[in-house]
């Protein structure tokens, strides 16, 4: 149940981000003069009450101290007002992001059960944090939130079964290039003692080929079809496209392998066009560790 839970969690994260965004944007004053913790409180526990499911609210200063206390549907827990959170993530993140955030499911120290903290950070008309607003919320209730529509769910059913029969046709032709590659060491009898460079470059070309789509189409199997790998691509660079481009950078080096020994022994004029391969080879290596630091980058911030 819980697995099943934060899979639905990361598949509605957006669309309940939004949802609780847009609440506080509607509810908290933000970027005006002389704002005060009285000015933020009635607002913020106004919408407390308008979730009816809302574990507790309450508020921080600039500096990650807790100002209130926790304001629960029941009580309010004064021991909280006074403790630090500067090291809890729905406060670093919005101070961090300038924005209203949501964090990964958590236990609750209240109910013990899984929550997340939707924050919003306050700025003064200077553009200075001020406060950091937060509201608990369980994640049932924000799975409900995040709930897809029948139109999401057709075009998820529809992108899913789309990607399978992409990836198993991936698969028939890597199978195929698999026992091409495999047959090409009895068509050119490729044996210790008869032994020919290029033949075993073009083996070679096949059978890497074949591994670098039978790749691609596991990565499409466990993102896109299984799901399981989704929740990496919030911490990493889209596995797919890596893996992609590395397959193609590695059958082109093997490509430009096998041209420089044909053509250092048959032709050595055309050796420059094996070494046009090696710079565009160069220049994808290039490209892809762009790709890798930039995403890293988008994602850090």
């Amino acid at each position: 149940m819980v697995a099943s839970d934060i899979q639905n969690f990361s598949e509605g994260r957006t669309k309940a981000r939004a949802y609780f965004c847009y609440l506080f944007s509607k509810n908290i004053p933000n970027r005006l003069p002389s704002i005060s913790e009285e000015m933020i409180m009635p607002r913020l526990l106004k919408m407390k009450a308008d979730q009816p499911n809302c574990e507790g609210v309450y508020l921080l200063d600039y500096r990650g101290v807790q100002i209130t206390p926790t304001f629960t549907a029941n009580k309010q827990i004064d021991d909280d007002a006074g403790k630090i959170r500067a090291d809890r993530a729905y406060y670093y993140r919005a101070v961090r992001e300038k924005r209203c955030t949501i964090t990964d499911p958590y236990p609750s120290l209240i109910t013990g059960e899984l929550t997340v903290t939707v924050s919003q950070p306050i700025f003064d008309e200077s553009n200075e944090l001020k406060y950091v607003a937060c509201m608990d919320m369980p994640i049932d209730e924000v799975i409900k939130v995040s709930k897809q529509n029948s139109s999401d769910i057709f075009y998820s059913r529809l992108f899913k079964y789309s990607y399978g029969i992409f990836a198993f046709a991936l698969v028939a032709v890597s199978i195929l290039l698999f026992f091409k590659g495999i047959g090409s060491f009895l068509t050119y009898e490729i044996t210790p003692s008869h032994f020919a460079i290029k033949d075993v470059f073009e083996a070679t070309i096949l059978l890497t080929l074949a591994l670098a789509i039978f790749d691609l189409a596991k990565t499409l199997i466990e993102e896109e079809i299984i799901g399981r790998n989704k929740e990496h691509s919030i911490s990493e660079p889209h596995k797919t496209m890596v893996r992609f481009l590395g397959s193609i950078i590695i059958a082109l080096s093997i490509e430009a392998l096998m041209l420089v020994f044909k053509f250092a022994i048959t032709d050595p004029e055309k050796l420059i066009y094996a070494m046009y391969i090696v710079g565009g080879v160069a220049m994808l290596l290039v490209g892809l560790a762009i790709y890798i630091k930039f995403t890293k980058l988008k994602i850090e911030e």
